[in-house]
């Protein structure tokens, strides 16, 4: 495949600051689609929270809603993995794109004519869930296609950066399309972002590769096996796992933050949160163009740690001191912290990992992502024993306690910065 000169894009006049993975047209272009289907998702999430609100009053609904997107994911994302292995990449997400939108638009349409039922809602999250177990670990494999390894973290920064970028925007989208238009609109504009990411990558120039093997199953368990034979990628999974069930608990208890301890509502909570975006967007944009100049061993174990130690600070913060300009510059921490090795983690997978089996390790990955509202529980469960502030805290601490812990005995966690710059200057692996 050819991926061009980086100096052939069209933004080539802006520099050298220009982050190294824009300088490919074809990424470029795909990085471009990512904001329509990105920003596409979440419209529709919050359209389909703000409908649930609108057809009952009770708040479990809320919850049943996360549980119906996320629990079709969990169970079906090793089978995408395999998936995106074993089928043509390209056609993998544009049919997967057009087949989202098609549940979302039809949630407009049922909305529009005043029909739709809370089971309607339902089924459609676990329609949506479904189909992104097989998109996501596609669109996860095909992107480092589009580029060179050296480029790779800046392409992963530059992802994340995505979703941070549209958390920031899609929700003040989705409430003006709602109070301007009614909810439906919210839906019409989610699928058609979609469609139009599916659109762009259909036209990318990605080659159409041939991945025979043996059936899903046993494709399955070989990408599991391989995971485990390697220590370091079994020690970055555990650890994402680790961050999206204890570290990000916080997320389902920031109502408890915000108008029982700190007294400052749902607009206190929301800069919170917004302020915790800025955070993580701020780091995209410094590894997006900075990366090859940090050393990414340490940047990844030393992000992880202050990370958990900066969501236990912002708990035991707001529960001792309960200051207000306190939590909102833990919450951008957090953000920086969080995003910052995150990201590393990724770019050391996509770096590692063989093309042949990157599909299975992305769906592995994506699990980890989809567990979050399970992590929700467990801190609501914890904080009927502890309350709040520590059960949030003490899941904190574990996910500093789990990155410091490997990082002491095993000699590749230690070595990481140095195994991911070898495979970076390593020919790319490809075919099955």
């Amino acid at each position: 495949m050819t991926l061009g000169a980086p100096n052939t894009t069209p933004l080539s006049w802006i520099g050298r600051r220009l982050p190294p993975a824009l300088k490919y047209p074809a990424y470029f272009r795909f990085w471009l689609g990512m904001f329509a289907a990105v920003g596409g998702f979440q419209v529709m999430t919050f359209g389909q929270y703000w409908l649930v609100h609108q057809l009952t009053p009770s708040p479990l609904y809320l919850g049943y809603t996360g549980l119906a997107n996320a629990l079709p994911a969990i169970l079906l994302n090793l089978f995408g993995g395999v998936a995106a292995d074993k089928l043509n990449r390209k056609r993998l997400i544009v049919v997967t794109e057009y087949a989202a939108a098609f549940p979302v638009l039809l949630l407009a349409f049922l909305t529009l004519f005043h029909v739709v039922r809370i089971w309607h809602v339902l089924l459609i999250a676990v329609v949506a869930g479904a189909i992104n177990a097989f998109n996501q670990p596609a669109r996860q494999a095909v992107f480092p296609s589009l580029i060179e390894r050296p480029a790779l973290m800046s392409a992963v920064a530059l992802n994340s950066a995505v979703w941070q970028g549209t958390r920031i925007i899609a929700p003040a989208v989705a409430g003006i399309l709602i109070a301007l238009w009614g909810t439906a609109s919210a839906f019409l504009v989610a699928g058609a972002g979609m469609c139009f990411f599916g659109w762009i990558v259909s036209r990318l120039p990605i080659p159409e590769e041939r991945r025979e093997g043996e059936g899903a199953m046993r494709q399955m368990a070989e990408g599991l096996r391989y995971v485990w034979a390697h220590s370091i990628f079994t020690f970055l999974m555990s650890m994402t796992f680790f961050n999206s069930f204890f570290g990000m608990a916080y997320v389902a208890q920031m109502p408890v933050f915000a108008r029982d301890i700190l007294n400052v509502g749902a607009e206190g909570q929301g800069l919170l949160l917004s302020l915790s975006g800025i955070g993580s967007l701020l780091a995209t944009a410094v590894l997006s163009v900075w990366a090859g100049a940090l050393r990414r061993g340490t940047v990844l174990i030393g992000g992880a740690i202050l990370s958990g130690l900066s969501v236990a600070g912002f708990a035991l913060g707001c529960r001792y001191v309960g200051s207000y300009p306190l939590a909102m510059a833990l919450m951008f921490l957090i953000g920086v912290f969080n995003s910052t090795y995150m990201i590393s983690i990724m770019s050391a997978l996509q770096m590692m990992v063989p093309d042949q089996m990157r599909g299975r390790v992305m769906g592995l990955y994506g699990m980890t992502w989809n567990i979050m509202p399970l992590g929700g529980m467990y801190a609501g469960l914890a904080a009927v024993w502890l309350g709040t502030p520590w059960a949030i805290a003490l899941g904190g601490f574990l996910v500093t306690v789990f990155a410091a812990g490997p990082a002491l005995w095993n000699r590749d966690v230690r070595r990481v910065g140095a195994l991911m710059r070898s495979a970076e200057c390593a020919p790319a692996r490809r075919g099955a």
